[in-house]
């Protein structure tokens, strides 16, 4: 007996092929893997010193590097200011740009779920009304004559693409990674945003003392001038002493205003920051003083560092993007199924359009395959698989400067570290110099000259002792920045730990 089996009817090859698609989830294009760890097992080329110098200054404990610590969320708050902490969570709450970031996120996310409606089927209700001569079309018997009809209908379509090949997946894909890239550029703006106020902050108390520390000098400047002109008029001090007096209280005077206007720009420049005009700042005066050291230092592993950067993030999101474009562009070269069908009435009465025999129904299988676009479809996926090497690139990139900025910041504070103890025993030498030249000049061992040139040096060395003490701050808040300010992949799913902007 010969065995019989039935074969599938013609019509029906195209949608069990189909159906043999979808069930085997077949996307087309790279299946996109996230990048290996960086291969490089330290940040210098020289092995790190145990601790930094360190000076008998405020700001000038040593410092020691944490290997393999992961960095504080609110890195911040260890600088031990109270005020620094509240001008940060200000501009994270209030920054205008943090506002812009969130948008972005909020709409590269409805973007997801738009892209998500192409996998269900599209349900429309229709209804319209015809009006119709068909004897001006050419119908009807010859030598009559049909008056004009209305035709009036009300249906409800369904339709379906199916995905085949996966290009609406794919393209789901890509604006998810849309939507992870928004994310991680708005960690990134939390995270520049906190540099940006900690290091301004630093800037300006730096700024405040500078300026305490010239109306110091210009005021010794100002007494002595007053006393040498008392000395000239009795001739105990020739008119050399007096200029020399005087262009060393105006030369001393005319670094005030740089300085002046360097502290306003700095100020207005933290009122941004914090989501203000510059004239409603509410910002309260911080001492260079009450800024503390951080004395150890986390330094993530280099493994870990391309998960804690925001802005590698970004550029692995980009990369993740663009490799679903690839297989967007891919799918568009082969055929696409549609699955239609509609139910609905028609009449030539309004009154009978829900009566009997006025019932319409359709089914339809419509294939599209692409045969000639003048090689654009083709141009298309060439130019993804350009778009996916020029991201590769740009990830590249970016670990690789990512790289540059902790290894600059480690030199930075190693480096910071010794200028500032030179610095200070250069302070103390000048201060030394300038109270024995003060002595000798009262006893009439040397002259004025010789004064102003000690106190102009003991002023610089006090200036530039400022500058170390700040640059030293500023750059340990640089470190933390360039190893990705703690945020850490629980804070990406809790959106709790991330501030929002707060309703108008």
């Amino acid at each position: 007996m010969t065995e019989y089996r039935s074969r599938p009817r013609p019509a029906l090859r195209p949608l069990a092929l189909a159906a043999t698609f979808v069930l085997a989830g077949c996307a087309v294009g790279p299946d996109f893997r996230t990048p290996p760890p960086p291969s490089a097992q330290a940040f210098t080329a020289e092995p790190l010193p145990a601790t930094t110098a360190a000076a008998d200054v405020p700001t000038g404990d040593a410092q020691r590097f944490l290997e393999g610590e992961g960095v504080p969320e609110r890195w911040w708050t260890h600088f031990g200011s109270a005020e620094l902490d509240r001008r940060v969570e200000r501009a994270l709450a209030h920054n205008s740009s943090v506002a812009a970031a969130q948008a972005a996120l909020r709409q590269a996310q409805e973007g997801v779920r738009a892209a998500r409606g192409a996998l269900f089927p599209a349900l429309d209700a229709r209804a319209g009304a015809l009006r119709e001569n068909a004897n001006a079309a050419g119908f009807g018997e010859t030598g009559t004559s049909a008056p004009p009809f209305t035709l009036y209908n009300a249906s409800v379509g369904v339709s379906y693409t199916l995905d085949l090949f996966g290009g609406v997946r794919r393209g789901i894909e890509a604006q998810q990674a849309q939507a992870d890239l928004q994310r991680f550029q708005l960690e990134g703006t939390y995270l520049s945003l906190a540099a940006n106020v900690t290091t301004t902050s630093v800037r300006e108390a730096a700024l405040r003392e500078q300026i305490r520390a010239t109306e110091e000098i210009e005021a010794i400047f100002r007494e002595e001038l007053g006393l040498i002109e008392q000395q000239h008029e009795i001739g105990a001090k020739s008119l050399a002493d007096v200029l020399a007096a005087r262009s060393a209280l105006a030369s001393t005077s005319a670094q005030l205003p740089p300085l002046r206007q360097a502290l306003a720009q700095t100020q207005t420049q933290l009122a941004v920051y914090l989501g203000h005009f510059p004239a409603e700042s509410e910002a309260a005066a911080l001492e260079l003083a009450a800024l503390k050291l951080p004395t150890e230092v986390p330094l993530s592993l280099p493994s870990t560092v391309a998960r804690q950067r925001p802005d590698i993030r970004v550029a692995e999101s980009a990369l993740h993007a663009a490799a679903a474009q690839v297989g967007v562009a891919t799918a568009n070269l082969y055929p696409q199924i549609t699955l239609s069908g509609s139910l609905g009435t028609q009449a030539l009465h309004a009154d009978d359009l829900f009566g009997a025999g006025s019932k319409a129904w359709s089914v339809g299988v419509n294939l599209l395959q692409p045969l000639f676009h003048g090689g654009s479809l083709r141009a298309q996926k060439r130019a993804a698989e350009a778009g996916f090497d020029k991201a590769a690139a740009d990830y590249r990139t970016t670990v690789l400067t990512a790289f540059q900025n902790i290894a600059d910041s480690l030199h930075a504070l190693e480096l910071d570290a010794e200028g500032l103890k030179a610095q200070a025993a250069a302070e103390q030498a000048a201060a030394r110099a300038l109270a024995l030249v003060r002595f000798q000049y009262k006893d009439g061992a040397t002259g004025y000259l010789q004064v102003l040139d000690a106190t102009r040096q003991y002023q610089l060395a006090r200036i530039a002792l400022i500058q170390a003490r700040a640059a030293r701050l500023a750059d340990t808040a640089a470190l933390y920045a360039a190893l990705g300010g703690g945020w850490s992949e629980a804070s990406r799913r809790d959106s709790n730990t991330i501030p929002t902007q707060p309703s108008p």
